[in-house]
């Protein structure tokens, strides 16, 4: 099954790993540490997010670490942008409203 970066960012759990291997590589069992799940609901939200290109295995001895591929990113920020000027302009027409009526 073909999954899509928003796949990836609906969950909250899936969203504070991205957070944590954007730090740097990590381990699964040292990402499992940052949470009150087992080390197996680790590695199936790594899955998802392998899947999804967002994170990519690196192999070191017995060790595999995990590392953001932040141009997936991208992909979610692209989307954004149209709606964060639109809300931006909005809130500068409401600032605008606002220091007119001090």
């Amino acid at each position: 099954m073909r999954r899509d970066v928003f796949q990836a960012i609906a969950d909250p759990t899936r969203r504070a790993i991205i957070g944590l291997v954007a730090l740097g590589a990590l381990t699964p069992n040292a990402m499992a540490e940052h949470f009150e799940i087992s080390r197996q609901a680790v590695s199936k939200h790594l899955r998802v997010l392998t899947e999804c290109e967002i994170v990519k295995q690196q192999h070191h001895g017995r060790e595999i670490f995990y590392h953001l591929q932040i141009e997936k990113m991208k992909e979610v920020a692209d989307f954004i942008e149209p709606y964060r000027q639109m809300w931006e302009t909005k809130f500068d027409q409401l600032e605008k409203v606002l220091n007119t009526l001090k």
